[in-house]
């Protein structure tokens, strides 16, 4: 494998107990910390179910979901180490192999082809859950989606990162998330996977796909955020206290196609921030810096912290009452789970969301098909997807797909046109 990667060796995973992270949300601590085991597994199959998904457990396994088209959903803890550290994982399967369960048959899956998901950050595999029931009725496949190590209801090792350099700190937090990926595959028997990953997601898909491409059969890359790298003037307008100016196309790229070249009219320059702005900005960064996160305020903010929450999932207008009454229920209780490898975004992304080592620079190796999705009204941009597929199109297949009426979050918000596109792309891989 090329170094150009960035990718160490499972043996150098950051498994290092590391204490609370103490600070400027210190003084609520005295606030309950709710989110017990068995609530957040109700709040799941709660929400799991209001996409039209019965999922069981292994205790249960060999059952079949009532009204499902002999589909069967489980919900696995899969083990990945012998040390208590495991995935937490929703597998579903349809037909005749719908009664063989993951959790006993770990033989390699040869006849079959497997979807796995991989969701983005402050979210988990419950945020899939308007596209399951879709997906699982596509003949010949099985339906993988995990939460990430650290992340949902996966097990949550203590994270921490002693290295100090940009190149250091991304190889070890990538390392966290790709190796522990290719634990969980090995432990499952799967072979080959179509790798199906969301905003952070996509990220780490995209380097487990650099690192594993014999175990990638198709890379879908859903709004992936870390490929462009920062404009010109970012240090610059971070110094200075406001984001770039107005009016600049954000698909500029250097090799641009004359479709996504910048226009003649010059930027219009902000006004000089304030001084109140200017250090609440430069108190943002130096929080961002300090791997501060949200789900560390909701944690910290007690019954506060459900009423962020719930504000968040209110701007999903297009979902049920009872679909955000159960999102945000669920997004809550996995918030609240101990902080894990949540702070390794930081590790991973500088200030304004550009990640410390641009994944555009280092794409050229990829050596699996790749489909890029952005939402319509998406706030990546999906120019870097245009950039990249310039890159790697002669070398392998590439497609680049834009979901309407929809923004970031393009398999929530339409998961009509969300579900065909990607039932396309797998229909491509039955049919070879």
């Amino acid at each position: 494998m090329s170094a150009n990667t960035e990718v160490i060796d499972s043996q150098q995973l950051p498994w290092i107990t590391t204490p609370e992270r103490k600070g400027i949300f210190s003084m609520f601590r005295l606030w309950p910390r709710p989110a017990p085991t068995k609530d957040n597994h109700a709040a799941e199959l709660a929400l799991l179910q209001s996409g039209g998904i019965a999922a069981h457990t292994p205790q249960t396994a060999g059952a079949t979901a009532p009204n499902s088209d002999d589909v069967m959903a489980e919900l696995l803890d899969v083990d990945i180490d012998g040390s208590g550290n495991y995935i937490h994982t929703l597998a579903i399967r349809k037909g005749s192999n719908a009664t063989a369960s993951p959790a006993t048959d770990a033989a390699p899956k040869k006849q079959r082809h497997s979807l796995v998901m991989t969701h983005g950050y402050f979210t988990g595999l419950g945020f899939f859950f308007r596209n399951y029931q879709e997906l699982a009725r596509v003949e010949g496949w099985d339906v993988y989606s995990i939460d990430w190590l650290g992340m949902g209801r996966s097990a949550r090792p203590a994270y921490t990162s002693t290295m100090t350099s940009d190149k250091a700190r991304v190889a070890g937090a990538e390392a966290f998330f790709v190796e522990s990926l290719e634990e969980w595959r090995k432990r499952l028997g799967i072979d080959k996977m179509t790798l199906c990953g969301h905003s952070f997601g996509g990220y780490m898909s995209t380097m487990y796909a650099l690192k594993y491409p014999e175990h990638v059969e198709k890379l879908v890359l859903l709004s992936p955020i870390g490929f462009p790298e920062p404009p010109p003037d970012y240090e610059e307008k971070l110094r200075r206290g406001y984001g770039p100016a107005r009016n600049r196309k954000p698909a500029t790229v250097k090799d641009s196609t004359p479709e996504y070249e910048s226009t003649d009219a010059k930027p219009e320059e902000p006004a000089e921030p304030s001084r109140a702005r200017l250090l609440m900005f430069r108190a943002a960064i130096g929080l961002w810096e300090r791997n501060y996160t949200p789900q560390g305020v909701v944690r910290s903010a007690g019954p506060f912290g459900r009423r962020l929450i719930n504000w968040y999932v209110s701007r999903f207008t297009w979902l049920t009452d009872a679909q955000r009454n159960s999102l945000s229920e669920y997004a809550h209780q996995i918030s609240t789970l101990p902080g894990s490898s949540e702070y390794a975004l930081g590790d991973i992304l500088r200030p304004g969301a550009f990640a410390r080592l641009p994944l555009i620079n280092r794409i050229d190796k990829i050596a699996v098909p790749t489909v890029f999705m952005y939402g319509e009204n998406d706030w990546v941009d999906h120019a870097s997807g245009e950039q990249a597929i310039r890159r790697i199109g002669e070398r392998v297949s590439t497609r680049l797909h834009r979901i309407p009426a929809a923004g970031h979050n393009l398999h929530l918000e339409n998961p009509v046109d969300f579900n065909k596109f990607l039932i396309d792309e797998m229909l491509a891989i039955s049919n070879k």
